[in-house]
């Protein structure tokens, strides 16, 4: 298994990290949410599971995160971060391989709110 994460608390790393995300929506809103720290997941393409592998890292961040009751949510794209210039020159500052691919981007901080959880949709669950 070879997913690295990259726990960025730095606000201008954040903040670049953030436009990139949003440049690649489209966008020119934070689609980190305010969050103060983003938690990189990398994984390595030259395994056959490195998708599944870095999801699983991604899974448990967030499983993690809610059992110290931390707001948390993955964001995505960053892959396509990651498979640009500006993304290969901050693998290569962060000393990891130009290789890695992105598989995405774990949010943590203190929600402003609670909102209720929204009702489940029907024929999720198949029961035989």
């Amino acid at each position: 298994q070879k997913p690295v994460m990259v726990a960025v608390r730095d606000k201008a790393t954040r903040d670049q990290l953030s436009r990139m995300n949003a440049a690649v929506m489209g966008t020119d809103r934070d689609p980190f949410y305010g969050a103060p720290c983003v938690i990189v997941v990398l994984a390595d393409p030259t395994y056959p599971t490195w998708v599944e592998d870095g999801s699983l890292v991604l899974g448990n961040l967030l499983n993690a995160a809610h059992a110290v009751e931390l707001g948390s949510c993955w964001i995505n794209r960053a892959r396509e971060m990651f498979d640009t210039e500006e993304g290969k020159a901050l693998l290569r500052q962060w000393g990891i391989p130009e290789h890695y691919r992105g598989i995405g981007c774990c949010i943590l901080g203190y929600a402003d709110e609670n909102p209720a959880p929204k009702e489940r949709a029907a024929n999720r669950i198949w029961k035989i």
